[in-house]
């Protein structure tokens, strides 16, 4: 994408904007925060998945939440789990002093990107080849608004799940840090009961948990 449009989906974030902003920081407040701890753009596929990442990181990182999935083809399921991440930034920031708040940024919502990138891996089962180019994408963008927007270091939270492949993940992280110049923290968060964590954490911040990935292919698995 095209460094003008990707800027675009970045002054889109969440600001101001709403009754949201409250326990927000904003892009122009990371470069005072960095002086304290090193800034990470992590990459969230799900608030529930975001909250064993957060707390495991929130200790070494200042931590600015990416959600870009374009895998979720059905919108009302989209807004539901955007929904979800924001409420839980919302109230793990209401608990926190502000040097320690989570910042948020949404990339654009197009699932004709992510259709067109599956086209002809439909048939794939779940897994397959269809959840790496799924992989491949969101990491890259991730990569590219880390890279557009100051950050070092990026990662995801993709490895929380058990379902996920942390070796696939951890290539393709790896491979776009070179590209672009950044580090990718290629850690694996289910790890350390980092899955059984998130589900704990999901029920303390009364968290919406689907009970699929995102796709239409892996909600039909999924029945």
């Amino acid at each position: 994408m095209k460094k003008e449009k990707t800027q675009d989906c970045i002054t889109e974030r969440i600001e101001g904007k709403s009754s949201h902003n409250e326990h927000f920081i904003s892009l122009n407040d990371i470069n005072e925060l960095h002086q304290a701890k090193p800034a990470i753009l992590l990459h969230s596929c799900c608030g529930p998945c975001s909250t064993a990442v957060v707390e495991r990181l929130s200790g070494t990182y200042d931590i600015t939440i990416f959600f870009y999935n374009p895998n979720i083809t059905d919108e009302e399921e989209y807004q539901r789990r955007k929904s979800a991440q924001i409420e839980f930034i919302e109230k793990y920031n209401s608990r926190k002093d502000s040097k320690d708040r989570l910042a948020f940024l949404e990339g654009p919502y197009e699932p004709s990107v992510f259709y067109q990138s599956v086209c002809g891996l439909e048939a794939e089962p779940e897994g397959g080849r269809r959840c790496t180019v799924c992989f491949q994408q969101r990491l890259e963008k991730t990569a590219e608004i880390a890279c557009i927007s100051g950050f070092d270091t990026f990662t995801t939270t993709l490895t929380v799940s058990p379902h996920k492949n942390f070796d696939l993940i951890y290539k393709l992280g790896m491979n776009l840090g070179m590209r672009y110049g950044l580090t990718f923290l290629g850690e694996d968060f289910k790890k350390r009961a980092g899955y059984q964590r998130s589900i704990e954490l999901s029920r303390e911040y009364q968290l919406y948990r689907q009970n699929y990935c995102g796709c239409e292919f892996s909600k039909n698995n999924s029945k």
